[in-house]
């Protein structure tokens, strides 16, 4: 008997937080209200070059990334002013948990649970509740000059960055985060997992272009601006992305 009700709290349980993190996902994209998206600096490495990087962050270098959804709020014609409110939490020591990449279906799944748990337990802002969360681990690019991939959580609403610890990177790291972050939203990656290409159409920030190639800008979820059927080149400020018309559908600004 009392086996049984354990078993029924904890579906209970289960259910609760199931419900609880679907009503997050479809708020984020109601657009009502601005978007609160927390980012949480982390310093990786051994020379205090990411050291040095994060304790000098402050809110206003992140302002480039409310800019660029505002601009492209406004092509959509969104209602809402300011579409995301991107704040600064303290730095934290905590690495967050590799994924998988590679792995099977229930080490992802575990990997999910565990980044989720990481998150609630290295969760430093005071202010108020951010709707998303986005961990930026800086790297010094002298000490390792490719970093990790990075990943969004479209189910726990949380964001993994890596990035580099250079001010003169700080426009390509933008473009990094604001991938991420549009991944929690529920946007897709547009290019091709082999090659790295921008997929036709939805890869490219202007399909109709005569000539299409070259492009003169990326799609956000495609990363690449498109220069060629086999040749593409990572943009280095948000200026040179947009959000195309797909990414669009997908995060609830156009139908």
């Amino acid at each position: 008997m009392w086996r049984i009700i354990r078993i029924v709290i904890l579906l209970f349980v289960l259910a609760t937080v199931a419900q609880t993190a679907w009503l997050a996902r479809a708020r984020s994209i109601e657009w009502r209200t601005s978007l609160r998206v927390v980012l949480y600096p982390i310093s990786t490495g051994t020379t205090g070059t990411a050291a040095r990087y994060v304790a000098a962050l402050r809110e206003p270098s992140f302002d480039i990334i409310e800019g660029f959804f505002v601009d492209e709020g406004k092509r959509y014609a969104l209602a809402l002013a300011q579409p995301v409110d991107v704040r600064l939490a303290p730095p934290i020591a905590s690495q967050p948990p590799d994924p998988p990449f590679g792995g099977s279906r229930l080490a992802v799944i575990l990997w999910s649970l565990k980044l989720r748990y990481w998150a609630w337990r290295n969760d430093n802002y005071k202010g108020p509740k951010p709707h998303v969360r986005i961990f930026v681990s800086y790297h010094d690019p002298a000490e390792r000059p490719q970093v990790p991939h990075s990943t969004g959580l479209h189910k726990g609403l949380i964001g993994v960055v890596n990035a580099f610890a250079r001010s003169d990177m700080d426009g390509s790291n933008a473009v990094v985060i604001t991938h991420e972050l549009l991944h929690t939203l529920g946007a897709t990656d547009k290019y091709d997992p082999v090659t790295n290409q921008p997929v036709y159409p939805d890869g490219y920030a202007d399909p109709d272009a005569a000539p299409l190639l070259p492009q003169a800008r990326a799609e956000i979820m495609a990363g690449r601006i498109a220069l060629s059927e086999t040749r593409a080149e990572i943009p280095v400020r948000l200026d040179d992305v947009l959000i195309g018309g797909r990414t669009a559908r997908e995060i609830n600004w156009a139908r």
